[in-house]
């Protein structure tokens, strides 16, 4: 069972940002008279609202300056890829709302082209085979305080090396027995030039090349001369990578390459109550903390879509919070405001009751059921309507009666006449309680006068509740949803798992819905009058009907204190 996605309008984002102003001057200039830019995703998880920064990043400049974006995997580490977060990754970039079209490309593609230029760095004498263990490289390297070692197999020879080397890619050292390492230099301030690891052993089935390779190049290695060859202007990067940009310039200085790329970096996207590391993503799924990658709790793409959170809302928020150098953590109140704002808007009203109390109409007639209209969006003046059903017997919200009202209540209690929404005046009469003294039901009686909600005698009433029909109700299951993460910043925790909110998931059980609500034809989230924006869950079907809460209808400030 599934909703209808409707079609949204492509935010233009010509905001002035740094790396803007780079490309203009390079177009004026004439370094380039076009521009191509990439996303180059790791298939080894799903994508986050992190990714959306940078697909959002790549594609709109792309696109603003008449030029291309690839998607390119970076399929280096066959080890942790897998098909399914290919696939993923695909539908969500797709669903975000671009399109890469005949520019999809693999890292793998490339593997023969890499190896034969590390063969040319042997030649050159600017990369050596090591037998160090990746514990030694590290203790070997120095800190950021004392220059590093040079390891003892540094000075071997040309031949030496390249037979080495094609011993590795043959398959005859088990996996960490040698390295292929750039040599540069081992006394550099900047750590990542103090002989990078270029290749590694992983004996591994590679989820395209199958057994063909058992060397796989690094992140460091691939990343510029796959630049290269895709042609790639403006390799735009996240601030972590800002320390590579010296290697990534090296490599492609000393390789002869078709073309000589550029890295720029930007801020990575932070929020508050939010984790966005992949490896810690990644254990929240393995340790079974959340359902999978797309539980409506995770911060990946196909969470939110899960959830309900429109691509438009999405592309808005990365719009708004711009591109920038500096760090820093974006309050994901700021992300809510724009799913609340969008969905204002383009949802959908219905009613739907979460925690049902039956009222009983006494002066109703019996067996008597109406259809009564209903506006779908009352902010829009041409909204369309719909027909809803009155009876008799009907639901309405626990929390909508108080036996002891207090001052500032105004809804529904013993002697006091309120509004339905839709429908009539009905005022309570009397309460039934079960053995326990629960109330069980409320006995009411309604003025036949105030169809549609209003009086003919002009009198008035403070509160107005929503309802529907005890007999045409449909049942449902109801998730909803708090924060993840109990503090703001569960990053910094020593062990984020213990920040985990026990209460981020309630399932609430024989919920009421009206029934145009089974209806798989509707707008993909929907507002529950007075409750909040709830989407349809990928799992419901139409025998077990369960909807997710998006978002409520207004911030809660209780979770920024």
């Amino acid at each position: 069972m599934s909703l209808k996605s409707q079609p949204d309008e492509i935010i233009e984002d010509k905001s002035p940002n740094f790396i803007r102003s780079i490309i203009t001057e390079d177009i004026r200039e004439g370094r380039h008279s076009s521009i191509t830019t990439r996303f180059p995703p790791e298939p080894n998880g799903y994508l986050h609202i992190g990714h959306a920064k940078s697909i959002c990043l790549n594609f709109n400049l792309a696109q603003d300056f008449e030029g291309k974006c690839h998607l390119r995997f970076d399929d280096t580490n066959p080890i942790k890829e897998e098909q399914e977060f290919i696939d993923a990754i695909r539908e969500d970039v797709t669903w975000l709302g671009f399109n890469w079209g005949i520019h999809e490309f693999f890292t793998s593609d490339y593997f023969e082209k890499l190896y034969l230029w590390a063969e040319d760095l042997i030649i050159a004498e600017k990369a050596y085979v090591d037998d160090l263990s990746a514990d030694e490289i590290r203790e070997y390297r120095g800190t950021l305080t004392e220059p590093g070692r040079k390891s003892p197999y540094r000075n071997r020879s040309i031949e030496e090396n390249l037979e080495l080397f094609r011993n590795m890619q043959s398959g005859k050292f088990k996996n960490g027995a040698k390295v292929l390492r750039a040599k540069i230099n081992m006394s550099s301030g900047n750590l990542n030039l103090r002989d990078p690891v270029l290749y590694r052993i992983l004996h591994s089935e590679h989820p395209r090349t199958g057994s063909q390779w058992c060397i796989y190049p690094t992140y460091d290695f691939a990343h510029g001369q796959s630049d290269a060859i895709e042609r790639i202007t403006h390799s735009i990067c996240t601030l972590e990578f800002e320390d590579h940009r010296p290697l990534y310039d090296w490599l492609v200085d000393n390789i002869q390459l078709p073309s000589k790329p550029k890295q720029f970096e930007f801020s990575r996207l932070n929020l508050t109550h939010t984790i966005l590391s992949k490896r810690q993503l990644k254990r929240l799924v393995s340790e079974g903390l959340v359902s999978g990658w797309d539980d409506p709790r995770m911060p990946t793409i196909s969470g939110y879509r899960r959830r309900g959170y429109p691509a438009y809302a999405i592309r808005d928020f990365i719009n708004r919070i711009g591109v920038s150098k500096s760090n820093s953590i974006v309050e994901i109140q700021s992300l809510e405001a724009c799913v609340r704002e969008y969905l204002n808007q383009k949802a959908l009203r219905r009613m739907a009751v979460l925690r049902p109390i039956k009222v009983i109409i006494d002066n109703y007639p019996q067996n008597q059921v109406e259809e009564l209209r209903a506006i779908d969006k009352p902010n829009d003046p041409n909204s369309s309507t719909r027909m809803i059903p009155f009876g008799r017997e009907l639901y309405i919200e626990r929390e909508d009666f108080l036996e002891e009202p207090t001052k500032k209540f105004f809804r529904l209690a013993p002697g006091r006449e309120v509004r339905l929404r839709f429908a009539y005046f009905i005022t309570c009469q009397k309460i039934i309680k079960d053995s326990n003294g629960e109330i069980k039901e409320l006995r009411c009686t309604y003025d036949p006068e105030t169809k549609g909600g209003n009086a003919p005698d002009g009198r008035k009433v403070k509160g107005t509740i929503h309802w529907v029909s005890a007999e045409h109700a449909i049942e449902a299951e109801i998730h909803q949803y708090d924060y993840l993460f109990k503090s703001e910043n569960p990053s910094e925790n020593e062990n984020f798992l213990d920040d985990v909110n026990p209460n981020s998931l309630k399932k609430l059980l024989g919920c009421k819905l009206e029934p145009c609500l089974k209806d798989s034809a509707i707008s993909a989230t929907v507002q529950f009058e007075r409750l909040g924006y709830y989407c349809l869950d990928k799992a419901a079907t139409a025998d077990h009907i369960i909807f997710n809460q998006t978002i409520g209808l207004r911030e809660n400030m209780k979770k920024k204190t």
